[in-house]
């Protein structure tokens, strides 16, 4: 092959604005990563020859389709709906389905080429994909939610497999959305696949999928604490999200022996300054999940915490921060408010919740900052234990599957400092993140010669 002329970041990130126009989130995403990355290739002339980062930052297919559904008044009703397949390289694309009206192409976009690189981190065999409609499940009956699964299933099944790509869960889709794609897959094929992971226990699912993403969060984070001679014990957190993401980090953070102040959803926040016990935790995880309740009649059930409409809950002062909500949830006011009240380490549990002038702050004032493509790495590592499990007709118990879980977030932490800079105690793991899982996929795609 002959030399390539090797493109600076800046022209690099013209040309990639010049082919996205109008997709800010997938450009940020881009961004993100590749300013890491330009570094760690600059004398690496296998990379640039093969136009290997070009190449990861154009999705392997975007598909669209329309999604027609009935609603209860018989109206026929018209959503979009789309499946981003970023990058097979070492598996069959991987990631969920997201239900929601943010949803759009430059969203799905990043978040697909996000878990290109978190599936990588896993060490699974798991390639990138995301997908997802702009249908928004909030206020719809539990028929209308099958009508509208089973209609996008219908246009997604010819493009999804076992060994093709296999999706999960994400904002707007949970157990119920799952259950009933499932059963519309496996009706129009009439084959039993494990082409869907965080299906129920009673038809292949996984213990401790709906736990994995809080978990691993949490444990990403206790991993960035022990690596400084710290520890989750004692501390105070601030958590956004009530959703099975926080509800779980909050969780773990209360087994570990913290103490949880906050949660929030799309109305506020609310702040218990006695902390959330179990009993509390559970009480939102019912309240969201089965009553679909907003988080501000948690003041009604427990009188003692306040809710701050219209707010996120970065004001209150803790030692530990986990966004777990949705992306550029967390700017670089709130950032910077965080620094102010003395946060010692943030871990995402939601996919990019900080915006890059927000991580600009933390980096500045030396945070342990754990990047969502590493911390909230857990529920595409259980999804991948999920698929092993369909595939050889076996299930494993919580206990050993939380054993593997909290290995494999080690090992993403280990990563993460093997590539990061290190500077004292101080490890750069959005820049070791972005390495690591950039060169496992990146030497995978040059054995593969140009495809």
């Amino acid at each position: 092959m002959a030399v390539t002329d090797h493109v600076d970041f800046a022209t690099f990130m013209e040309g990639l604005k010049k082919r996205n126009e109008g997709q800010p989130e997938f450009v940020q995403a881009v961004q993100e990563v590749a300013q890491d990355v330009f570094e760690f290739i600059a004398d690496k002339e296998a990379y640039h020859t093969a136009q290997i980062l070009r190449r990861i930052a154009e999705p392997d297919r975007v598909v669209s389709f329309r999604v027609c559904w009935e609603d209860d008044n018989h109206n026929i009703r018209v959503q979009r709906g789309w499946r981003v397949q970023n990058n097979n390289a070492i598996g069959p694309y991987k990631g969920g389905l997201r239900f929601h009206p943010s949803v759009t192409e430059s969203v799905l976009k990043f978040l697909a080429f996000e878990q290109t690189f978190k599936n990588s981190l896993t060490g699974l065999p798991m390639g990138g994909g995301k997908g997802g409609s702009n249908f928004n499940p909030k206020g719809k009956s539990d028929s209308e939610v099958m009508r509208f699964c089973q209609s996008f299933m219908t246009e997604l099944y010819r493009h999804v497999g076992p060994d093709t790509d296999v999706p999960a869960g994400d904002i707007g889709v949970g157990g119920r959305e799952i259950g009933y794609m499932f059963g519309q897959y496996k009706r129009i094929t009439n084959r039993w696949e494990g082409v869907l992971t965080g299906k129920g226990k009673e038809f292949g699912g996984s213990d401790l999928r709906p736990e994995a993403t809080g978990y691993g969060a949490v444990y990403f984070l206790q991993n960035m604490l022990k690596h400084s001679g710290e520890d989750v014990e004692g501390k105070t957190a601030v958590i956004s999200g009530s959703g099975n993401v926080a509800t779980h980090a909050a969780e773990k953070i209360l087994q570990l022996g913290g103490k949880v102040l906050t949660l929030s959803d799309s109305g506020g926040f609310i702040h218990d300054p006695d902390g959330l016990s179990q009993e509390k935790i559970d009480w939102v995880k019912e309240h969201k999940t089965l009553r679909r309740g907003r988080i501000k009649d948690y003041t009604k059930e427990f009188p003692t915490a306040t809710f701050h409409e219209g707010k996120r809950p970065w004001s209150v002062a803790a030692d530990l921060a986990l966004p777990c909500a949705t992306q550029n949830e967390l700017d670089a006011d709130d950032a910077k408010t965080l620094v102010a009240n003395g946060v010692r380490a943030v871990s995402e549990g939601a996919n990019m919740p900080t915006t890059l002038e927000g991580v600009h702050v933390f980096h500045e004032a030396n945070l342990l900052y754990g990047p969502g493509k590493a911390a909230n790495a857990g529920g595409v590592a259980v999804s991948g234990l999920e698929m092993s499990q369909n595939a050889g007709r076996i299930s494993w118990d919580n206990e050993r599957l939380e054993v593997l879980l909290t290995d494999i977030m080690g090992q993403i932490h280990n990563q993460c400092v093997e590539y990061g800079e290190n500077s004292g105690k101080v490890v750069n793991y959005v820049k070791g993140a972005n390495i690591a899982g950039f060169k496992k996929v990146a030497d995978a795609m040059l054995s593969y010669g140009v495809v």
